[in-house]
């Protein structure tokens, strides 16, 4: 997603620690074992790719003792892989790019553009700079490479070798076309000599253009889009005519950015770093769109006031509550400050400031291009195509969302027609594929109440390929369907399949599948479905030996309407003795986030906790509630406004569940999470005093207000527009109600969710008189803690404190 989001996940990567001495096979679990560096584990398989002849495979691997990844070449037909030593890198691939003719690949390396002749096997490094290049792609006619540094473009021709900016933009007006104002005219009048420089320039420009026109070889001259605006992405046709242009104000001005202070230093010095700033306090900058013409050296603006409900509010009622509010306070000026604009501003989806030109996609042949713009309220959500002769967008599809439009799920593209556009939307609830003519209606290629994504066209352009949970919400595989229509049908049978590669070919497919206690690993098998072949085995004998609790994925029933609310439960299948055991409830991060799967999940260390804790006695369950990923529109929006609130719902009734079906004393049930789910803790506990016997709130949000822009302001709105929204869903509002034990712990260099935010409501306990809570700060620790020590302190905290306050028999 391109954006900041919110998430509470365990850090994948550990620094070197000590080694801890793993558990016997089937023997008791301690702490430091479970809190130790992860490469006793295994490393999973990481970014798998195609070579460019469809004859190897690449993946990443984490070197032990290190963050370092190492590459590896694997053969699909014996399974053999290789790691490849700093020579052997030298000769390496990146993921390629092919010709209409497949003649040629082209792909980055190290950050640099190389070149294939797949005929003769003729390697050609393009670029060999300091800056990084991106998008290599052949031109419509392949006769030319193009690609990406920054935002500019550069083309390199084949036959000459030869490499060449595409376009050099400059955003100031055109010097050479200011016309002398009165001063000047009346100079030019008076002086020969002025008369003739100007005639002596003009000429020689007239010259250069000439000269320009007629050889290919020379630069382009400048285009200048004039004054105001600056650069925030660029796309380049592949025909080389036209260039979009996505632009933003100059100079536009951010918020303040508060502060973290690093207390552990190499220099000894305490040290400061600027994070992020609050929502409301930085909106996103509005961009605009400019079509170039490269050949005639003119520019169009896209203007989007054509788009359909582009001049809606639709904010219109909480808006009108909020100013009425202060008009009544008197504070007129920020009443007037919150006046509906008349056009909404948008921003191109997926911008290079979110990582290179995902929200522009032109046809093979250039002759069509499709633009993808949201709403800065991010209510709305359009692509577009582009009438060139017009020069204007023509609107295409629109998909509107009350609440906010997902991150996720907001892929396109064309078909290998160049005419047809294809594209995900959540527009019946769930994210399915959805194929449109220009001229024509959107055609529904998948359809039901499960999510589709990651697709990708064959190269024939016969197929989609498609990641989907159609047999159950936690349950993901491979999937094609027909680019005309026809059957969904499942190709892999893992239920925890993760990601996939389609073979240049298109004949084969790699993929990388994982389980609760196995990390991501790669296997190969035929594009049309059968039998996989596994590539790779990464994980360590100390770690698969030892008898872990496989998870039982169970239905909660919603006593809110809601459905089932799908859960993880560790422990035993029976009921037990009537109101005998205790329980622990975990709540994952992030908000939407699905860690109810048959995957590896993020939360490893968790899981492999959560088996102490069946062994210390008590039962755990692990819960998507409302919010969660991957239960479509109503279930990821049923937060809107009240964060918190459905959630606690769900959490409660996973405790009631816990009581009736396995003899869980509801006097005995604690709760813990991080970030999302350390914000759930804090409600749990504020909210439905009494419900839990104890709890533990890990980097929690306790004010929405101080959170970032890009995750909060889509749930709650902006803080100055909705109040309402913020007052309702930050803990630290009801800070009077803690009487539970409660513990907070937070990383002290946290740029996430900042450490602030547990020490103001820790504040407002000790101003309130509250007892029972404390709180623990780790100097050397961000959002997702890296050193094994700070997870073993943190952890044996939360141990402590259930077996304190959980664990024994109430009386």
């Amino acid at each position: 997603m391109r954006q900041m989001l919110f998430a509470g996940l365990a850090a994948l990567a550990a620094l070197p620690a000590a080694a801890m001495s793993p558990p016997a096979p089937g023997g008791q679990l301690d702490l430091e074992t479970v809190m130790a560096n992860p490469d006793w584990i295994g490393a999973a398989v990481e970014s798998p790719y195609w070579s460019a002849d469809g004859r190897s495979l690449y993946y990443a691997l984490k070197r032990d003792g290190s963050k370092v990844r190492d590459l590896y070449r694997v053969d699909p037909a014996s399974g053999q892989s290789v790691k490849l030593e700093p020579a052997a890198m030298a000769q390496a691939e990146g993921p390629a790019v092919f010709d209409r003719s497949h003649r040629h690949a082209a792909y980055i390396f190290h950050g640099d553009v190389f070149m294939l002749d797949l005929t003769s096997g003729r390697r050609v490094q393009v670029t060999q700079t300091t800056e990084a290049e991106s998008s290599p792609r052949f031109s419509s006619d392949g006769r030319t490479l193009q690609y990406r540094q920054g935002i500019s473009w550069f083309t390199y021709d084949l036959a000459s070798g030869v490499t060449a900016p595409a376009a050099v933009l400059r955003f100031i007006d055109d010097p050479q076309a200011k016309e002398p104002d009165g001063l000047g005219r009346e100079q030019l009048s008076l002086f020969k000599s002025l008369r003739e420089n100007k005639s002596d320039k003009d000429a020689q420009r007239s010259r250069d253009d000439e000269l320009i026109a007629a050889d290919a070889g020379r630069a382009p001259k400048p285009i200048y889009l004039g004054e105001g605006g600056e650069p925030a992405d660029t796309e380049l046709s592949p025909d080389g005519r036209w260039m979009v242009v996505v632009t933003k104000p100059k100079g536009a001005k951010g918020g303040k950015r508060p502060e973290v202070t690093h207390y552990v230093t190499e220099s000894g010095y305490a040290e400061q770093q600027e994070t992020r700033t609050y929502v409301g306090r930085d909106d996103p900058a509005p961009q605009s769109l400019v079509l170039v013409d490269l050949k005639s050296a003119k520019f169009y603006p896209l203007k989007t006031d054509g788009l359909p409900g582009i001049k809606d509010d639709p904010l219109k009622d909480i808006r009108a509550k909020t100013i009425a509010a202060l008009q009544k306070d008197g504070k007129s000026d920020e009443a007037k400050a919150l006046k509906a604009p008349d056009l909404r501003a948008v921003r191109i989806v997926s911008n290079a400031e979110d990582g290179g030109g995902g929200g522009i996609a032109w046809s093979d042949d250039g002759q069509n291009v499709a633009i993808q713009l949201r709403a800065i309220d991010n209510k709305d959500r359009w692509i577009a195509s582009v009438d060139f002769d017009k020069h204007a967008l023509v609107p295409q599809h629109r998909l509107t969302d009350n609440a906010w439009i997902n991150w996720n799920f907001n892929d396109f593209g064309w078909l290998k027609d160049g005419r047809t556009l294809w594209y995900l939307s959540e527009e019946t609830g769930y994210s399915q594929l959805y194929t449109k003519s220009l001229a024509s209606k959107a055609k529904a290629l998948t359809s039901g109440k499960f999510e589709v994504s990651h697709p990708v066209l064959s190269e024939d352009g016969q197929w989609f390929y498609l990641r989907t949970n159609q047999v159950a919400p936690y349950s993901y595989d491979v999937y094609r369907v027909p680019t005309n229509g026809g059957a969904l049908t499942r190709l892999t049978q893992y239920q925890g399949m993760d990601d996939f590669a389609l073979s240049p070919d298109g004949r084969q497919l790699a993929v990388l599948h994982s389980s609760p206690y196995v990390l991501a690993q790669l296997a190969v098998q035929d594009a049309a479905g059968g039998a996989p072949r596994e590539l790779t085995n990464t994980m360590k004998p100390e770690y698969t030996a030892h008898q872990w609790l496989q998870p039982q994925i169970v239905p909660v029933p919603s006593s809110h309407g809601a459905g089932t609310i799908w859960s993880k439960y560790y422990g035993p299948a029976d009921a037990g003795a009537a109101a005998s055991r205790p329980a622990v409830i975990f709540v994952h991060g992030a908000g939407y986030l699905q860690n109810v799967t048959l995957s590896y999940s993020n939360y490893f260390r968790e899981q492999m906790f959560h088996n102490l804790l069946v062994q210390q006695g008590y039962v755990v369950l692990d819960m998507d509630y409302r919010a969660s990923d991957g239960y479509g529109r109503d279930w990821r929006t049923a937060i809107y406004r009240q964060m918190g609130h459905p959630e606690l719902e769900d959490l409660l009734d996973g405790k009631a569940w816990l009581v009736k079906n396995r003899g869980v004393d509801p006097k005995r049930v604690g709760i813990y999470g991080g970030s999302y789910g350390g914000f759930m803790t804090l409600i749990a506990l504020l909210r439905a005093p009494g419900e839990f016997a104890a709890g533990s709130a890990l980097r929690p949000v306790t004010d929405w207000t101080s959170y970032n822009h890009e995750y909060t302001s889509n749930i709650l709105n902006d803080p100055q527009l909705d109040p309402e929204a913020y007052a309702t869903s930050s803990p630290i509002m009801y800070a009077d109600k803690l009487q539970d034990p409660l513990l907070m712990q937070h990383g002290l260099i946290d740029d996430n969710v900042l450490t602030s935010d547990t020490i103001r409501l820790y504040q407002r306990f000790i101003e309130l008189h509250k007892s029972n809570f404390w709180m623990s700060l780790y100097p050397m620790e961000r959002h997702g803690f890296v050193h094994p020590d700070s997870w073993y302190d943190e952890y044996r905290r939360i141990d402590e404190l259930f077996n304190t306050y959980v664990k024994p028999v109430k009386q």
